[in-house]
């Protein structure tokens, strides 16, 4: 059986984009080692009451409904994982469209602490068994859960001609 505990952590509005095929990047102050994780969803900017200022006029009732993840007593549901198939490295000042995102522009050039942002391009597929992950206190960018999740019969967001189109033109 195919099967991980390897999680990245990111917001949850961002992480149901990409599962919906609306976001098919992230924006990074950093580069990674890990190419492969599952997609555990966290509230941190939920609690802010201006939070919808950062995300483009179009996709605010999207977060808004997707703002938090669902949740069963302290568990969350982890429904993706994601693939990076590439990271390119760009200065800040040439940012890729924001069609690639649902942030606004103005909220990733902020976000970037240094000159460099590195654009990492994920291919993300449903999980055909949903899994309902422990809390991972402590960790905040990644995280490993403490049992391995089942990769089998997992569902591409994008279809290949859908994802290649994207990448070309980023």
């Amino acid at each position: 059986m195919n099967s991980t505990h390897k999680c990245l952590k990111e917001w949850n509005a961002t992480l149901e984009a990409l599962g919906h095929g609306k976001q098919t990047i992230l924006v990074r102050n950093y580069k990674t080692n890990v190419k492969e994780f599952l997609l555990y969803p966290t509230v941190s900017y939920a609690s802010k009451d201006d939070y919808l200022d950062s995300f483009q006029n179009k996709y605010q009732d999207f977060v808004k409904d997707n703002a938090l993840p669902e949740k069963n007593g302290d568990k969350v549901l982890i429904k993706y994982f994601a693939t990076l198939e590439r990271m390119v490295e760009k200065p800040v000042s040439r940012l890729p469209s924001d069609k690639f995102y649902i942030w606004t522009k103005d909220h990733v050039k902020n976000y970037m602490s240094g000159k460099t942002a590195y654009i990492w391009i994920l291919r993300v597929n449903k999980l055909k068994e949903l899994y309902w992950a422990e809390p991972t206190p402590g960790a905040i960018k990644y995280a490993n859960l403490k049992n391995e999740v089942s990769l089998d019969g997992m569902k591409p967001v994008l279809s290949d001609s859908e994802f290649e189109k994207t990448v070309n033109n980023i």
